[in-house]
């Protein structure tokens, strides 16, 4: 598994693990009912303390994205994919109602903000 943390970051790193598994599951990195790694390995592979990797875990697991099952480990959950498309969701939403908002201000047309969204969707390829 691929995380990358950033020791300077003030972002706890816990919160990076979370964020960095979190956007494995809405790219399809990690699937619904897939392992993850155990916490001591993890732990490991990213030089950190085991507290710190069982923290995240817990986040995880407390917000609903992944289940432990006891002697078997940490699983991406089933609703963990749709709590997270739906959290994006929300977040566009609130994105797409700013961008309404400085439209009218600027007296732009709904064409206007089309053609700069087709703009930026294919800058994004």
């Amino acid at each position: 598994m691929d995380i990358i943390i950033s020791n300077s970051s003030n972002v706890p790193i816990y919160d990076q693990i979370c964020k960095s598994i979190k956007d494995m599951i809405i790219a399809g990195k990690l699937e619904s009912g897939e392992a993850l790694p155990s916490i001591r390995s993890l732990a490991k592979d990213l030089r950190i303390s085991v507290i710190t990797t069982k923290r995240a875990y817990d986040e995880l697991e407390r917000e609903g994205y992944i289940d432990t099952i006891p002697g078997k480990g940490c699983f991406v959950a089933t609703r963990g994919v749709e709590l997270l498309r739906e959290e994006n969701l929300m977040k566009i939403e609130e994105h797409m109602q700013e961008v309404a908002r400085l439209a009218v201000s600027c007296n732009l047309t709904n064409e206007d903000l089309i053609e700069m969204f087709r703009t930026l969707l294919s800058e994004a390829d």
